[in-house]
């Protein structure tokens, strides 16, 4: 109680700070300060300039806040004044930028103000002028006419303002001095004049020695040796396409990538006309960041660049050609900010629990910044919309988070709050800050399944006692009234109770199979499971699940044509000897208990008595001849055919297939009669239809023999009488006259009609164009003759 009573009091504290917060209004004031000053030394008097005491200051516990995460500086707060902590050294801080300007925040935590201040560090001549190297060398041709202009290369001085180089000389100075120009950019650089013609032949090499100076007090100096080399006639030296080059170019090119191309041109021949190109001075942060092709003049990105870091760069590029004369002009790369830095979060307080019957209160209090510039730098700052809080904003970048209204500890009894701060560059970054609170409970909460159903999948053919599925039940409340057991509600399935099948682990939620599922019994089945808490009066609830038991590949294909016969005996199937490729013979037909892939099926021929005779569809079972039958081809075949599922592993069947082949149906009877009769009824009155269908066609058969033997006999009897009439047909072989040869079984016959006229003289044998006809058919052509023709027959016999 006493805890509480002390806790109260505080919070009232917290919330009376933020309502005075609320009106603060933070006044700018800057202070100057020279580089190089000790550590210790007086900047100002803060508790001053706020209008506060000293004392003011330590009872409201003041803290100095850098931007940079640096402390430059500490207050004091037994005085109030803000001293130097460690000595500054302006070009460290800013480099070349101009003014130098170091920016804090004095922060007042009870009740909390913020003020913002701007801090000048001043620069002093502490840099000497440093060339970049200690000897230039130059090339003058010896007809190079006074006034000439020279470009010499400048020297750097980390100091800037007056500090910086105001001037350059040169001595001995009988043939040349030196002119200080201005760059566009503000920067000072020398040029080499020729007051005096020169001449090779009496001096050939001038030493001469170059000096800057700086406008410090005292001013300080740098120096370099300028090596000039007289060369011969050379009258024209290369002259960039244009004097200055200015590009931008993206923070964050890829490395190699191509920035400008310059190109200088000189109207000289031969060697005095190729070009080459070089950085006019190394400067360390130049070379190492980009690279320049001498031949082509291309100017390529070496390292990464930062827009944070250096905004711009300045190359000065020279073209110098064989002879040694040489030009200059000025790349400006201007580098481009992209948002590649994402906002920074600076948590200043925070409470990590809350009654729940508080009222409206501030949780943390954070400030937000970005490197990045302009809408890249710029900021918002967000919640998840699904939690009871608020941001408002505060002073400057300042941010605090409330609650809205009462928390309610039963609705939710802890709560993880991201507070993201996004900046508006594209793409836009942000980062994220995760705040976690605990309310204080009450106990009213049954438990809680996290779903509403669950469906759980299990393979059948699973081992006793495994287990299936794992249930939690969640409740809100704590200690003894969170404890919750689980039963499974009272059911049957088939006719028996439910926990002959499953059974559920009180304690852990756990479900076990209490016996192997068949897919093929049964394949889902729907249960209740309960939960209770420990409380009193005890609270319930229950979910419904559903198990679905996954088939497995335990049944192998079953045939179901052809069937085998019951008594034992071998099914036939039929072909005929005439049968194209591609006949269908017949169809193996099989299924499997089986779904899904378990039960596709596909058929293959095992074994064939006949290799490749036949052919089985993969997918279909249709058994097919796979090319014409031939004489030599068995009446009988004998066929294996192989049904295959494709589980895991594969199950398969095989059936035996027997396939009576013939041409005539003599010889279908002679095969019958070699396989084995069936005792089943329906086959034996197949056999008789086929004995009765045999015996029709064999009369039909031997009439037309009897039929074909007179006509030839007829034939026969007319050649004879045709040797006799003299008529000359003594050339033509006897072996093509019918009955020499014999008659062969379905004969074919080339027929020819041979003329013979009665009032002639002599004999003439008309050959026309052979047709493929029997003799019946040819006996009909003839006797429809106009003229008064006796017609014969000479035929060739072919044997199928």
């Amino acid at each position: 109680m006493e805890a509480e009573e002390e806790r109260f009091p505080r919070l009232r504290q917290v919330l009376l700070l933020f309502v005075l917060l609320a009106h603060t209004c933070a006044e700018r004031e800057d202070y100057f300060i020279t580089e190089e000053t000790e550590s210790g030394s007086f900047v100002a008097n803060l508790a001053k300039d706020i209008g506060l005491g000293a004392r003011e200051l330590s009872r409201r516990r003041a803290r100095i806040i850098f931007n940079n995460d640096k402390k430059h500086f500490q207050l004091n707060l037994q005085t109030g004044d803000l001293q130097v902590n460690e000595k500054l050294d302006r070009e460290e801080l800013c480099g070349s930028t101009e003014p130098c300007v170091l920016q804090f925040q004095v922060l007042l935590e009870e009740p909390l103000e913020v003020y913002r201040y701007k801090l000048l560090v001043t620069d002093i001549n502490d840099n000497s002028p440093v060339f970049p190297e200690a000897e230039m060398i130059l090339k003058i041709m010896e007809n190079t006419l006074p006034g000439a202009v020279f470009p010499l290369k400048n020297a750097q001085d980390l100091d800037v303002g007056v500090n910086n180089v105001q001037n350059y000389t040169i001595y001995p100075n009988s043939h040349f001095h030196v002119l200080t120009r201005n760059s566009g950019e503000g920067r000072k650089y020398p040029e080499l004049v020729l007051d005096k013609a020169l001449d090779r032949e009496q001096q050939p090499e001038f030493r001469l020695t170059l000096m800057a100076v700086d406008g410090g007090t005292p001013p300080k100096t740098g120096t370099t040796l300028v090596l000039i080399h007289v060369l011969d006639i050379n009258d024209n030296a290369p002259e960039f396409v244009q004097p200055l080059y200015r590009v931008q170019i993206l923070e964050n090119s890829p490395l190699g990538s191509l920035i400008v191309t310059v190109s200088a041109r000189d109207l000289d021949t031969g060697i005095n006309g190729e070009v080459v190109y070089s950085f006019f001075y190394g400067d360390e942060e130049i070379t190492r960041t980009f690279a320049l092709n001498e031949l082509t003049g291309e100017i390529k990105i070496i390292r990464k660049l930062d827009f944070e870091k250096i905004k711009s760069y300045e190359l000065d590029i020279k073209a110098s050609d064989g002879a040694g004369l040489s030009g200059k002009c000025t790349v400006i790369i201007e580098v481009v900010d992209i948002n590649d830095n994402t906002p920074e979060m600076t948590v200043a307080s925070l409470i990590s629990s809350i009654p729940e019957n508080s009222p409206e209160t501030t949780i943390a209090l954070f400030s937000i910044q970005d490197p990045d510039s302009g809408e890249n730098g710029r900021m918002v700052c967000s919640i998840q919309e699904d939690v009871p809080f608020t941001l408002k904003h505060s002073v400057e970048n300042f941010y605090k988070l409330v609650t809205e209204g009462v928390l309610d500890r039963e609705t939710r009894s802890e709560y993880n709050i991201t507070v993201t701060a996004t900046d508006k560059g594209i793409p836009t970054l942000s980062t994220e800050t995760h705040i976690s609170l605990k309310v204080t409970d009450i106990n009213d909460n049954p438990p809680c399944f996290p779903q509403d159903s669950y469906s759980v999948f299990i393979p059948e053919n699973n081992p006793r006692g495994a287990s299936i599925f794992s249930l939690t039940a969640q409740d809100a409340d704590t200690n003894e009234n969170a404890l919750v057991t689980y039963s499974l509600a009272e059911d049957t399935i088939q006719g028996a109770p439910l926990s002959s099948y499953i059974s559920i682990n009180s304690d852990t939620g756990i479900l076990y199979a209490l016996r192997s599922f068949d897919y093929e019994e049964f394949r889902d089945l729907h249960l209740r499971v309960m939960a209770y808490d420990n409380g009193d009066p005890r609270l319930s609830s229950n979910v419904s699940l559903s198990l679905f038991v996954l088939d497995q590949n335990d049944n192998t294909p079953e045939i179901l044509y052809p069937a085998l016969p019951t008594d034992g005996s071998t099914g036939v199937e039929l072909a005929p000897r005439s049968a194209e490729p591609g006949y269908l013979v017949t169809k193996v037909v099989a299924v499997d208990r089986d779904s899904g892939q378990n039960a596709w099926l596909s058929y293959r021929l095992l074994k064939a008595s006949e290799p490749g005779l036949f052919t089985v569809g993969l997918h279909t079972g249709e058994v097919r001849t796979a090319r014409a039958l031939l004489d030599r081809d068995a009446l009988k075949q004998s066929l294996v055919v192989a049904v295959q599922d494709h589980g895991q592993p594969p199950l398969s069947a095989t059936v035996t297939l027997t396939v009576a082949v013939a041409d005539n149906i003599p010889a279908v009877l002679a095969d019958l009669g070699s396989l084995e009769p069936s005792a089943d009824p329906d086959s034996s009155g197949l056999t008789l239809y086929l004995v009765v269908a045999v015996a029709v066609v064999s009369c039909i058969f031997l009439a037309f023999v009897i039929v074909l033997l007179g006509l030839r006999l007829r034939r026969w009897h007319s050649s004879r009488l045709l040797q006799a009439a003299g008529v000359g047909l003594a050339g033509v072989p006897a072996s093509h006259f019918v009955g020499v040869d014999g008659v062969g079984a379905f004969l074919q016959t080339y027929s020819q009609e041979v003329s013979l006229r009665a009032d002639a003289r002599e004999s003439h044998v008309i050959f026309p164009q052979p047709n493929y006809a029997d003799t019946l058919l040819s006996q009909e052509s003839c006797g429809k003759s106009e003229y008064n023709y006796n017609c014969y027959f000479i035929e060739k016999e072919t044997v199928n």
